[in-house]
């Protein structure tokens, strides 16, 4: 059976598209060229169930996932509900690929210790899921230690808010990396030009992310408007506005897995009126003008 064939059976057997990201195509080239080709195997095979961990976790809260793109340090899955679930639904997707490192770090310690399986061979296996368990864990989006990063701000702050500090955080880590990989050469003699990739591509992913976020936004508060009356079932949380905050810092206050009640607080401190936030939200998707003053809608 050809390989294209194959391929072709595991984008069928999990009803998503799978792809392999340019950059893991250049380690690949690497590999091959330097010797490595079965170890590139087991890196590929280590990284696809690291994947498939975090798609059988978004499967069972009934996500739709577009595409998986690989990459060497794990995937990168594109999903319909980007920003629009739960903080621990994100979270518990975040955590199933690193605990996919652990049970087969685990297994492969088990079988080099007690059932005869080659010592050099169980020593790679076990060192390459610590090291692509632990890298996923670096609190950098789109890796797992960013998505649990920002499913946990989001928790604390607005979803607005946590977008820029999670996003911001992100790009300062992997410039950190991308100093790092441009430092070694000056004291171990080798440039690491896989740690460089990588780090680049983060930086890079998290610049075009920065420049969308205001899309992203806007996405998550037509998701909003779409699921209020679910929403509703849930405790409001009160949002306290002056009649001359403006829609747009109304909105940028949302946060996630929370229904908010907007209520508009007079100088003198009394209650003036409340409104729903779909009311809001759908105020400034059909007509938009952020600058408008949120008092305007009470009337």
């Amino acid at each position: 059976m050809s390989i294209r064939r194959m391929w072709s059976r595991l984008i069928k057997l999990l009803g998503i598209r799978w792809s392999i990201h340019p950059l893991f195509v250049l380690v690949m080239a690497a590999s091959l060229l330097t010797g490595y080709f079965v170890e590139l195997l087991v890196l590929f095979s280590i990284v696809l169930i690291h994947e498939a961990g975090h798609v059988l976790a978004a499967q069972s809260f009934g996500w739709r996932i577009r595409e998986v793109r690989l990459l060497p340090f794990g995937g990168v899955a594109e999903t319909e509900e980007a920003g629009t679930v739960s903080a621990w639904e994100e979270a518990v997707v975040a955590a199933a690929g690193p605990l996919q490192n652990i049970w087969m770090g685990a297994a492969a310690w088990a079988l080099g210790e007690w059932a005869g399986f080659d010592a050099g061979w169980a020593d790679y296996i076990l060192k390459a899921n610590l090291m692509i368990g632990l890298f996923n864990l670096l609190p950098v989006l789109p890796l797992d230690g960013g998505k649990l990063l920002s499913a946990l701000l989001s928790c604390t702050s607005s979803y607005y808010r946590s977008l820029y500090m999670c996003t911001r955080l992100s790009l300062a880590v992997s410039l950190t990396m991308i100093m790092y990989a441009c430092y070694l050469p000056a004291h171990h003699g080798a440039i690491q030009l896989n740690l460089l990739a990588i780090s680049i591509f983060l930086f890079v992913s998290n610049w075009t992310f920065l420049r969308h976020i205001p899309y992203v936004y806007v996405r998550f508060l037509m998701h909003r408007e779409l699921s209020a009356a679910r929403m509703k079932d849930s405790n409001a949380h009160p949002i306290l506005v002056r009649p001359r905050d403006s829609v747009g810092d109304v909105l940028r206050r949302l946060r996630r897995g929370r229904y908010h009640l907007i209520c508009l607080i007079e100088d003198k401190g009394s209650v003036q009126g409340v409104i729903p936030e779909e009311h809001i939200i759908q105020a400034y998707l059909t007509e938009g003008k952020p600058g408008r003053a949120v008092s305007e809608l009470f009337r």
